[in-house]
């Protein structure tokens, strides 16, 4: 894949365009300040800088305040990011009707989640239901009393724990503006403080708005299952229209996928010289259509600009998230049309089409026109599609594992619907226990490399993994979402792998799906008779770099699961920072970060990780 980045960037230089490696060299060095998390602008006195000789900012904020208060602010900022996510997945759900744009496409789902929350729904019509849930979902961003209402899913134990350190969740907006509060210029500067109002935001996300965002986009437009797939950038094809769909908004992706499906849009394509109409996804929208329609994917985050240096795509179609504003300059290089749908997402030199479910489809199919009569305007000379591209098994919430669980291995009718085989497996020893990888890729490193070297090692050690987002991306571009690759598994976990009829790695969705491990491993404690902090699964961030990342991480440390960084969290420059990180929330959750640059050293740490679980548990 490195000789590929190569070629493509060679292109770049061709047509006079930067990529993001040439960008890292021109910010190279990076400001050591805000490496280290001392720098403060929050006020007009400053910018203030914490040193040797000025260990205090002019109001007299030390380094642990500073960095505690920008550490919180980016927890805040990341939760915002999924929760408002999931406020607009909501409004989809409000706009439902049977004529409509959007429909109820997980009516069982919906029922569930409405008996959940004391919803009435019998001699309901499912629409009426639908709304009412939508309306409840949406008071949990501002309610006035009481703690959000997904908080009850998490084990017993972890309800109480909650309870007791006075984290709970009660409003997400809530939550995301009393951090922001807290770290206005006169306010908090308690290190401790701050960062238990981080893990009651981050809880606010990961058992708040991305659990909501999830849910309803499953009733939306259904609950993943199984598909076979391909990925990485050959899955653009030469003699059709190539429309890419990237970001994190499934809601804009699945109109712009089901109109590229349309008859007479496929025939126009044909009258224009194509052979059809491809659409293909990026970063973790690719994620979300790959695990309900098979959309291939053709890569994660820091591929986005090559998508465009292939020269064959007709229309790249973002939402929100993750999206680099240089896309807007790159593909003026090429006859690619940049078309954004948000007003969230802002980017100058873009087209601008302002998404609404009113009138959703009717845009989808403008969209897909205009990418259609662009085919024409490809420069064959300036084409360069590379043939890479791997088969992949995606789509395994937590209700396909059960089933799969349910079809082979439970072999009592009290059994179904538990985890306890997969219990089974790791008592006996024929697994070690299990890592959700997650994340982004990072610039900071040589990008998916740690993703890959970590996985396959894990694989090695009889070590299930889950994975979500660009780590799920990478798993994908290295075959190792495919049935073959347990091959490359130790003993225990290729025969797994055989009687369930799984690959070794289980794509459970986009990152905002990583509430999904949440709930995964709430599962496994409470069918083991004990606490999320005492299973043998940790969580895994390699090569994270995202505001969300952080929120994400905190969430799961909440949740009492241990996160193993490959990237330094930007406290550095205070050490109570890096010990209330580390050290500190284990002793208030019973988890909390291990940071290793080195990958093959990160591995060993996770795998002794697991085993100070098992032989805690007695196994």
């Amino acid at each position: 894949m490195e000789a590929v980045t190569a070629k493509l960037r060679e292109r770049a230089v061709a047509v006079g365009a930067q990529t993001w490696e040439d960008r890292v060299k021109t910010q190279t060095p990076h400001c050591r300040f805000g490496e280290d998390g001392i720098c403060c602008k929050n006020c007009s006195m400053g910018p203030c800088r914490i040193t040797a000789k000025a260990p205090r900012g002019i109001c007299g904020a030390d380094a642990h305040a500073i960095a505690g208060r920008n550490y919180l602010r980016m927890i805040a900022a990341g939760t915002s990011s999924h929760s408002d996510h999931a406020r607009e997945i909501l409004h989809v759900l409000l706009s439902t009707s049977r004529d409509g744009n959007y429909q109820v496409r997980d009516e069982e789902k919906l029922i569930r989640l409405a008996t959940e929350w004391d919803i009435p729904t019998e001699g309901r019509d499912i629409y009426e239901v639908a709304h009412e849930v939508a309306e409840t979902g949406l008071e949990e961003f501002g309610k006035s009393h009481g703690t959000l209402r997904f908080v009850k899913r998490a084990t017993p134990e972890r309800q109480k724990l909650w309870h007791d350190l006075d984290i709970e969740p009660r409003a997400i907006d809530r939550e995301v503006v009393t951090s922001m509060h807290m770290t206005h210029m006169g306010n908090t500067a308690d290190a401790e403080a701050l960062v238990r109002q981080g893990l009651r935001c981050a809880i606010a996300n990961g058992w708040g708005g991305s659990m909501l965002g999830t849910e309803i986009t499953d009733i939306l437009f259904g609950t993943p299952k199984v598909w076979n797939t391909e990925g990485n950038l050959g899955v653009l094809e030469p003699d059709m229209v190539n429309v890419v769909v990237h970001g994190h908004d499934p809601a804009f992706s699945e109109m712009v996928v089901t109109a590229t499906e349309i008859k007479d849009l496929v025939d126009y394509a044909k009258s224009k010289g194509a052979k059809g109409i491809n659409v293909v996804g990026l970063c973790c929208t690719a994620n979300e259509v790959a695990m309900r329609h098979g959309v291939r994917m053709a890569g994660n985050f820091l591929q986005q600009e090559n998508v465009v240096l292939t020269g064959a795509v007709e229309m790249m179609c973002v939402d929100v998230q993750c999206i680099f504003p240089a896309l807007a300059q790159l593909t003026e290089c090429f006859h690619t049309k940049f078309v954004t749908s948000s007003p969230i997402a802002r980017i100058p030199g873009s087209i601008y089409v302002e998404f609404k479910p009113e009138t959703a489809f009717d845009q989808a199919k403008e969209l897909v026109k205009m990418a259609i009569d662009n085919y024409e305007n490809r420069d064959q000379n300036k084409v360069y599609i590379p043939p890479t591209k791997q088969s992949a098994t995606v789509g395994y919430p937590c209700e396909q594992i059960i089933k799969h669980l349910d079809g082979v291995t439970n072999t009592h009718v009290d059994e179904l619907g538990s985890y306890r085989p997969a219990i089974d497996a790791i008592k006996a020893g024929v697994l070690r226990g299990a890592v959700a990888i997650v994340g982004c890729n990072n610039p900071r490193v040589r990008p998916d490399y740690s993703h890959f070297e970590i996985m396959r090692e894990l694989l090695a050690n009889d070590v299930l993994i889950v994975a979500t987002g660009c780590a799920a991306q990478l798993a994908t571009k290295a075959g190792l979402l495919n049935k073959d690759a347990k091959w490359q598994c130790g003993a225990g976990l290729r025969r797994v792998c055989d009687l369930v009829n799984i690959p070794p790695i289980l794509h459970m969705g986009a990152c905002v799906d990583i509430s999904r491990m949440m709930l995964l491993a709430s599962g496994i404690a409470r069918d083991w008779g004990v606490d999320t902090t005492q299973i043998p699964v940790v969580g895994c961030a390699p090569e994270w770099m995202s505001e969300k990342a952080v929120s994400i991480a905190n969430y799961v440390v909440s949740t009492g699961i241990d996160v193993y960084l490959g990237i330094e969290p930007q406290v550095k420059g205070s050490t109570q920072m890096m010990d209330l990180i580390t050290q500190g929330t284990r002793k208030l959750t019973g988890a909390g970060y291990i940071i290793n640059l080195d990958p093959h050293e990160l591995v060993k740490n996770i795998l002794d990780g697991l085993e100070a679980k098992r032989a805690a548990l007695g196994i």
